[in-house]
């Protein structure tokens, strides 16, 4: 069993790389390539040595065989990652299947490789792996902002914006003026419309959250009066309405743009005479309750349309509180950040403490179309992929647009590649693929270098098996990178969840 090997690079500085391989030639190779870009190299020849070798001196990243007598590379991985959680680790393996992929990752590997190596492969993983340390180290220094106190409101923000937000509610809280909130979809109009409560004198009664949108329109009135026995089929008991439940308190209709002219008349003698007429009752119920209403749309608009009763817009819109898309407030971000990944830890959902700030970037510089919602959204979901407690940009969705695709999934391409066309391969009739020069241009220069090389490369090692190694390669990424979902992996490849079932079933067979 070999030993630790000397440093082959003069630089005492240079970052240390550890290549654990039973196989002396694998670890002779790698030695060579990455000593020969400055690095300095040691090797181990089993899991135990690689293992204790971490714990004597920890490398900067780590090259880990899979497949090795004693202890395999999935126990060497565990070990290692407990002994130091942010130590990159990437597997070699020269069995590529689904597994494979699916155990690496959800084991803790920065990434894997397949063997036999493309040396600039090796070389652009150990750069991307490096580069997470320092993504890492950067985002150590970063210390929260927020307290438990500040998780009260659930409202985040220091924005000018969000300030005069928090001005307006602070002046109505107080009274029973009724309140129309509106913004985007995703902006948090119901957080303010209970904000708004918890900080009035009806806090102790019953807030009630009805979204107008949501109820078909054959119920509407019920659900918010409601009925008698026997008002229309169906109705074999009374029904007690949203407004009588809150009475005392505080009703939220969200979404009120959606309701119609009917439902829209008996809302304004809710406001102006303080009471309610079940469904197929003769008689009036008094009821005293806050009216908070929302929306997303122009209501102004659809007063001139005739679609919006104007006498109950100017009832429902004494005070105005407008609450600012997440794009108006981008300096929020890291603030809202913070507090989402508290609110994860605090529920045990995720260990993830922070976000590194180059990936802190890619969020500032993104549209957020769904506001606070989809950065919710975006943040649970790196979370979850993130294998620290750190989320890094390769962590966050591709969509967008933040993950190099050598960073993500392994993908050979190059950022300074110029992206010119490239010659595009059609389909004839018989099957065969025929260049066409005046076909549409598939893909760019550089990926087109790089399909020739790869095409070569699997022409002598796998002739006669040249598509379905790539079509199983590509698989394999597709579910990696979806998280192995295998609905969206076949989505990402333009193909069926069934094919794309029937293919694996191929390989594994």
């Amino acid at each position: 069993m070999a030993g630790l090997l000397p440093n082959m690079a003069e630089d005492a500085n240079a970052p240390t790389i550890l290549v654990v391989d039973d196989d002396s030639e694998i670890r002779y190779s790698l030695n060579r390539v990455l000593a020969s870009r400055g690095y300095r190299v040691a090797a181990a020849g089993s899991g135990e040595e690689g293992i204790a070798a971490v714990k004597k001196s920890p490398p900067d990243v780590v090259f880990l065989d899979i497949r090795m007598g004693g202890m395999s590379g999935l126990e060497t991985l565990q070990h290692m990652r407990g002994a130091n959680n942010k130590l990159p680790i990437i597997l070699m393996t020269a069995f590529g299947t689904a597994q494979t992929a699916i155990e690496a990752m959800k084991f803790g590997a920065f990434d894997y490789i397949m063997k036999p190596f493309d040396p600039d492969r090796v070389l652009r993983l150990t750069e991307n792996a490096l580069k997470a340390v320092e993504d890492l180290r950067k985002a150590s220094d970063i210390q929260p902002k927020l307290k438990s106190e500040d998780w009260k409101e659930g409202i985040v923000g220091s924005s000018p914006a969000m300030q005069e937000v928090f001005k307006t509610i602070g002046q109505v809280a107080a009274s029973d003026v009724t309140v129309m909130i509106t913004g985007e979809s995703g902006t948090g109009k119901e957080l303010i419309a209970r904000c708004i409560c918890q900080h009035s004198h009806r806090a102790r009664g019953p807030m009630v959250a009805v979204n107008c949108a949501a109820i078909p329109e054959n119920l509407i009135e019920s659900e918010l009066f409601g009925h008698e026995k026997g008002a229309f089929t169906g109705a074999t008991n009374q029904r007690i309405g949203r407004f009588e439940q809150c009475d005392g308190g505080t009703i939220f209709l969200d979404e009120i743009g959606d309701m119609t002219l009917p439902t829209q008349t008996k809302i304004l003698r809710v406001l102006q005479e303080g009471e309610i007429q079940r469904v197929g009752s003769t008689g009036t119920i008094k009821v005293d309750v806050r009216v908070i209403a929302a929306t997303n749309k122009d209501l102004e608009k659809m007063v001139a349309d005739k679609t919006f009763r104007e006498d109950l817009y100017y009832r429902l819109n004494v005070v105005r509180v407008r609450v600012p898309s997440l794009r108006e407030r981008i300096d929020d971000i890291p603030e809202i950040v913070e507090y989402m990944l508290q609110k994860l830890e605090k529920g045990r959902k995720s260990r993830v403490r922070r976000v590194s700030p180059e990936a802190m970037e890619v969020l500032k510089k993104h549209r957020w179309p769904g506001n606070v919602r989809e950065l919710e959204n975006v943040i649970y979901r790196s979370a979850v992929v993130a294998q620290g407690d750190t989320i890094l940009i390769r962590d966050l969705p591709p969509e967008m647009g933040a993950t190099p695709a050598a960073e993500g999934n392994g993908a050979a391409t190059s950022a300074k590649a110029t992206p010119v066309s490239a010659t595009a391969v059609t389909t004839t009739e018989g099957g065969s693929g025929s260049a066409d020069t005046k076909a549409t241009p598939v893909v760019s220069a550089g990926v087109a270098a790089q399909l020739d090389a790869l095409f070569a490369a699997l022409a002598s090692e796998t002739p006669g098996r040249v598509l379905r190694t790539v079509e199983v390669e590509l698989i394999r990424r597709a579910l990696v990178r979806e998280g192995d979902d295998q609905a969206k992996a076949a989505e990402l490849l333009g193909t069926t969840k069934a094919a794309l079932k029937k293919r694996l079933e191929e390989s594994a067979g």
